[in-house]
């Protein structure tokens, strides 16, 4: 089922005035903070696409990209070399051989 653009709700969040938390969210944080990192789970949590989507890159280069592909990236907007890194990320970790 497709929903249109009317049926999603947004809000912004004042980091600066957060609600209180509630007896139950500050049992599950304590309860969390007594476990091992490798003991939470995650998999509720989405995939982050482009983990480094806040850092500056750690080397600038130059490529040669057909112009169809670079043209595609562009048409999906701004971000088209955040795209390129985040396409070559996912590429890198499913190969199984990091870079480095």
């Amino acid at each position: 089922m497709r929903k249109n653009a009317k049926s999603i709700a947004s809000f912004e969040l004042d980091v600066s005035n957060l609600p209180p938390l509630t007896a139950e969210e500050r049992a599950e944080l304590e309860t969390l903070s007594r476990k091992a990192e490798r003991d939470i789970d995650y998999s509720d949590i989405p995939a982050v696409e482009n983990h480094c989507g806040f850092c500056r890159p750690a080397e600038m280069t130059t490529i040669r990209i057909d112009a169809d592909v670079l043209a595609w990236l562009r048409a999906q907007g701004a971000g088209y070399e955040s795209r390129i890194n985040t396409i070559l990320r996912r590429e890198m970790l499913a190969s199984g051989r990091l870079g480095g």
